[in-house]
């Protein structure tokens, strides 16, 4: 049983990496094909090709990040609670799809396991015991903050870009901004392979120790391969209802503040990744800096009720997803025994 469960686990990680790649793309194309810096054909092969470097990559990272998620229990009970998880972090992560709404797959994944942990303790299994204390410090706060940040720091840069341009012609300008934002682009889906790359890889070393397939120590090579080809392949296909709200919905963007809000946002995803072994959100780090920037105008852009929408459904996703991982642990626990 243990090792159809462990098989159950892995094929739903990919699809929750398929899943990852389908809805995030959007951060890496939405303003390059937005401000015409590159045509839409091109943005989806440029974000394909960073993002699995950038899985390709995380695997270097993932035995990190997997110490300060949860420790699990071993053979079915915690097979179970990770089932659970990705199943309703998955099912959130297409719903909001189709609402066309940008939400964190690591809001939802976090929401989930802990939701899954809970419903172990309620029928007598061993729950979630051990997290650890750095959970807080390099998974919540900065999930929590990231938006803020990025934020408020892509509304100050807009200052210096908008200065040092003031004597140029608008058409250079952007054109300029144009060339700029195409490598920015090519960089945040980077970042995103290197944050989010993390996190499926994370869930695989997670599920091995679980079964007691491996120690967790190195991240085997088919591991890294199929999470970065399932990001990639999730990406290629492209999820563009969400590239449209991002786009054309939240805000008014042009070349300049298109570039400052991918720069910021893959400076911080780099930052958080490789400096400081952070999990960020790429779609409310890349989300919060557009908004930003496109906010740093001298009239207003801003969909403002779309953007307490979207707020809102990023405050509930941890919640929605506990809920539902609960009752899928609770109809899986027969199963896991």
């Amino acid at each position: 049983m243990t090792a159809v469960i462990f098989g159950a686990v892995v094929v739903l990680t990919a699809v929750f990496a398929f899943v990852n790649g389908f809805r995030d793309v959007s951060t890496s194309v939405a303003l390059a094909v937005r401000t015409r810096a590159l045509t839409p054909s091109v943005a989806v092969l440029l974000a394909a090709f960073f993002n699995f470097l950038g899985a390709l990559l995380s695997a270097l990272l993932a035995v990190a990040v997997s110490q300060t998620w949860i420790n699990l229990p071993g053979g079915t009970d915690g097979l179970n609670i990770l089932l659970a998880g990705l199943g309703s972090a998955v099912a959130w992560g297409i719903l909001l799809w189709w609402r066309g709404i940008p939400a964190s797959s690591t809001h939802a994944l976090v929401g989930g396991l802990a939701g899954a942990g809970l419903a172990s303790l309620a029928v007598g299994g061993t729950g979630v015991g051990g997290v650890d204390r750095s959970l807080l410090l390099q998974v919540v706060l900065p999930l929590v903050l990231s938006p803020l940040v990025a934020y408020s720091g892509s509304f100050l840069l807009v200052y210096p870009a908008t200065w040092a341009a003031r004597y140029t012609q608008p058409s250079v300008v952007n054109q300029r901004f144009r060339r700029s934002q195409s490598i920015a682009a090519g960089a945040v889906a980077f970042g995103h392979g290197l944050q989010d790359g993390q996190r499926v890889n994370a869930v695989l070393l997670l599920a091995l120790l679980a079964a007691g397939y491996s120690d967790g120590g190195t991240v085997p090579v088919w591991v890294a391969l199929l999470s970065a080809v399932m990001i990639t392949a999730g990406t290629l296909y492209g999820g563009w209802r969400i590239s449209h709200t991002i786009g054309y919905k939240i805000t008014r963007v042009d070349p300049l503040r298109g570039s400052v809000a991918q720069i910021f946002s893959a400076v911080m995803l780099f930052v958080g990744a490789i400096g400081l072994q952070w999990s960020l959100s790429t779609t409310h780090t890349v989300t919060s800096a557009v908004l930003g920037a496109g906010e740093n105008q001298n009239f207003s852009v801003t969909n403002r009720k779309l953007v307490i929408r979207i707020v809102g459904l990023w405050v509930l996703t941890p919640a929605a997803t506990a809920a539902l991982a609960f009752v899928l642990a609770l109809a899986l626990s027969p199963v896991a025994g």
